[in-house]
């Protein structure tokens, strides 16, 4: 992963852009919550990955994992099994992620002890 830093000739236009596209990619209620349990808990199947994501329906689920998968982020795998099962696992790029919701899940329990003792 390529950083653009202030020293570098840009206008900051290649930086927001590079921001607008993470976001992008990440943003939406359950994306996250799926990258973090696939990189948690590896490999996972529909059905396990629906119970890991507590509150996702399973119509939703499908639609954030198409969507992951678009991006490269998400590899689906169909399995040779009877009956057919699909698993699902982060690409290898996607480990990269990790970084941005440990920082937010360092910040949002931070942010929960400033909230609970005002």
């Amino acid at each position: 992963m390529t950083l653009i830093t202030p020293c570098e000739k840009d206008t900051g236009k290649e930086r927001s852009l590079a921001l607008r596209d993470a976001i992008e990619l990440l943003s939406g209620k359950w994306k996250l919550c799926i990258l973090q349990n696939l990189s948690y808990f590896g490999t996972m199947r529909f059905k396990d990955l629906q119970e890991a994501v507590a509150g996702i329906s399973p119509k939703v689920l499908t639609k954030e994992l198409q969507q992951l998968e678009q991006n490269l982020l998400v590899i689906r795998t169909i399995n040779n099994t009877k009956p057919v099962t699909v698993s699902y696992s982060l690409a290898e790029h996607a480990y990269e992620t990790r970084n941005v919701f440990n920082a937010l899940l360092e910040f949002g329990a931070k942010h929960r002890k400033i909230v609970r003792n005002k």
